[in-house]
């Protein structure tokens, strides 16, 4: 099959996904959904993207896993720990002179990084003064993000992160391990909502103090990058703060000039005054 009958599949079945179930992938980076997709028809067993859209169109319950394909849910507590040294050093001595705080985590995938900002937050004694909302788009991530349950193998890296970032506990304190998994705290989502949310289709959460959106954008094009960013930035309080993955900037953006470089090594950025 030559690569533009495979391209015009795509497009295809990218514009079924969004006329059937309001998933909205046009406006993601083509190559890496190509990517995606190609894998999703290998592993899945569909000898055509035309194939998998039939069935997906047919029979909402072939959805989910095309979903896991088309989401990436790849993530580690406390990845990149001077980001959240970072956080902890720099942005936290700020957001203590609130007497309540909001925190967003968009695309918040199975909740690594709800679970670091929470004990962070806790170790800071921020938490209880505290909201946290936690969105993606794909409900099955969102599900795993609640329950809070790890693979205990992963814990290593996990703790090796934590301490980096300058973790003033042990993060044992924070889970229960048995059975080969890590079950982490009901604690650390006692001030957590987690929310099905598109930064593709859905509008502004208001006055967020922090908002934390990290390895999200490099999947989106250019059109759909700033309107991301424009969304942060109308769902960020006066001087409130906003940190990207180490991949992203808001260099190219049209809202570039509302936010000042706040810790520029970390990609953390501080909403302008108005």
């Amino acid at each position: 099959m030559s690569d533009a009958i495979e391209d015009l599949e795509i497009q295809l079945l990218l514009e079924a996904l969004f006329q059937r179930y309001h998933y909205d992938f046009r406006h993601y980076a083509r190559a890496s959904i190509k990517r995606r997709l190609i894998q999703a028809r290998q592993q899945l067993g569909y000898p055509t993207i035309s194939a998998m859209q039939d069935r997906v169109l047919h029979d909402a319950s072939a959805l989910p896993r095309l979903l896991d394909f088309l989401t990436v849910q790849v993530s580690e507590m406390f990845r990149d720990p001077t980001y959240f040294k970072a956080l902890r050093e720099k942005v936290l001595p700020h957001l203590r002179t609130y007497p309540s705080l909001k925190v967003w985590i968009a695309g918040s995938s199975t909740g690594e990084e709800v679970y670091s900002l929470a004990i962070l937050f806790k170790e800071e004694g921020l938490y209880d003064r505290t909201i946290f909302y936690a969105t993606d788009i794909n409900p099955e991530a969102l599900a795993a993000a609640e329950a809070g349950i790890y693979a205990i193998d992963r814990i290593r890296k996990f703790t090796e992160n934590h301490q980096k970032s300058g973790g003033k506990s042990s993060l044992s304190d924070y889970y229960t391990a048995a059975y080969g998994r890590a079950v982490f705290d009901k604690s650390l989502r006692d001030r957590v909502v987690f929310s099905d949310h598109s930064l593709v289709t859905d509008a502004v959460f208001a006055e967020m103090h922090l908002i934390s959106c990290r390895n999200v954008m490099i999947y989106f094009d250019r059109p759909l990058q700033d309107r991301a960013i424009g969304l942060f930035h109308d769902s960020l309080a006066r001087k409130g703060f906003l940190g990207l993955g180490s991949k992203e900037s808001l260099r190219f953006s049209s809202h570039a000039g509302a936010f000042t470089e706040f810790v520029p090594g970390e990609k953390i950025y501080q909403r302008r005054e108005p």
